[in-house]
């Protein structure tokens, strides 16, 4: 994850983790933004289905070039390994997002 801030501005604590399944709890602090990027995967094809939890109160929009599935920005299914995707910068609050993640071979 490519940030303009420190690590310390992300708290990512990791729920569970198995080969083909990761699911994250991830804190995205005041003046915190996620430039454009592609994750890239080893093999397979990457899912993941993102839940916000907290939106800031300014700042902090998740945009990404073509979703699956979008319900109101609170709820994001997308591939991150196909179409860049990206998180503005929190101007006022903090970000909380529920993230699972399936690798499919």
């Amino acid at each position: 994850m490519r940030t303009t801030a420190g690590k310390a501005n992300v708290r990512n604590r990791v729920l569970f983790q198995s080969r083909c399944l990761s699911i994250y709890l991830v804190h995205y602090a005041e003046g915190h933004r996620v430039m454009p990027h592609v994750d890239m995967v080893a093999e397979g094809r990457l899912y993941k289905l993102n839940c916000v939890l907290v939106k800031p109160r300014r700042g902090g929009e998740f945009s990404c070039e073509r979703s699956i599935f979008d319900l109101l920005g609170r709820l994001v299914l997308f591939r991150p390994d196909r179409y860049q995707h990206e998180v503005t910068r929190i101007e006022d609050g903090s970000r909380w997002l529920l993230s699972v993640a399936l690798n499919r071979p």
